[in-house]
């Protein structure tokens, strides 16, 4: 096959359960190898590799950020977009995976900021872990990820997967494989034909208060 010719980009590629036979981390290793066909550099990681406390702010005065956040920043800022495959908890995300989250936002630059994050599920229900993406969708964007508009949920998911670790069904494993190639192709467009966005402001429209203002100004700005 023939590898697509696309400018550089690079995309973290995790699944966001600890669980080591966890459906998601087969669905994250899927999605790297799509990645990697189309053109793209995957950089497949494990969410044990970020390891960090209950968030605390009290913690986060005396120690500073977690050590296993500050990992997580520095992959984040080393890529240009992101690919979570997460399990659903309760009709919402993972708390290990909602806790990473608060940590990282802690770090300055905030990195989730502009960068582009692609939501993925599998589960063996009918609903696919479709629920949690929405929840998960709420913080990100917040942050001011560029959360992709079309989420992938795979149902049934314990039977989901043929032997050769694509999707057993041959036209869910053309609708996945469209739905990468298309954010793919999103994050070169906003990596080499960038648009201007001058700042991330955490609350619009209230009073600036520097007691509560998170707000950072892009280089491209000054």
């Amino acid at each position: 096959m023939t590898v697509p010719q696309r400018s550089p980009i690079r995309i973290l590629v995790f699944g966001a359960s600890l669980r080591a036979e966890s459906l998601n981390v087969r669905l994250a290793a899927l999605a790297a190898e799509i990645v990697r066909v189309n053109g793209g550099t995957a950089e497949l990681a494990a969410m044990r590799e970020w390891d960090v406390p209950v968030f605390n702010g009290d913690l986060e005065a005396t120690e500073g950020i977690s050590a296993g956040a500050e990992r997580f920043c520095h992959r984040l800022e080393s890529v240009d977009g992101f690919i979570i495959a997460s399990p659903e908890y309760n009709s919402s995300m993972p708390g290990v995976l909602k806790n990473l989250i608060d940590w990282t936002s802690r770090h300055r630059p905030q990195p989730f900021n502009e960068r582009h994050a692609l939501l993925l599920s599998a589960s063996p229900s009918m609903g696919g872990g479709n629920r949690g993406l929405w929840a998960l969708r709420v913080p990100l964007e917040h942050l001011g990820a560029r959360v992709y508009p079309d989420m992938f949920s795979l149902a049934q998911a314990h039977k989901g997967f043929g032997p050769d670790g694509r999707l057993a069904d041959a036209d869910l494993q053309a609708r996945f494989e469209s739905n990468i190639i298309n954010f793919l192709n999103l994050v070169e467009a906003a990596k080499h034909y960038p648009c201007v966005k001058q700042a991330w402001v955490e609350y619009l429209g209230e009073k600036p208060d520097p007691a509560i203002d998170r707000v950072e100004v892009s280089a491209a700005a000054g």
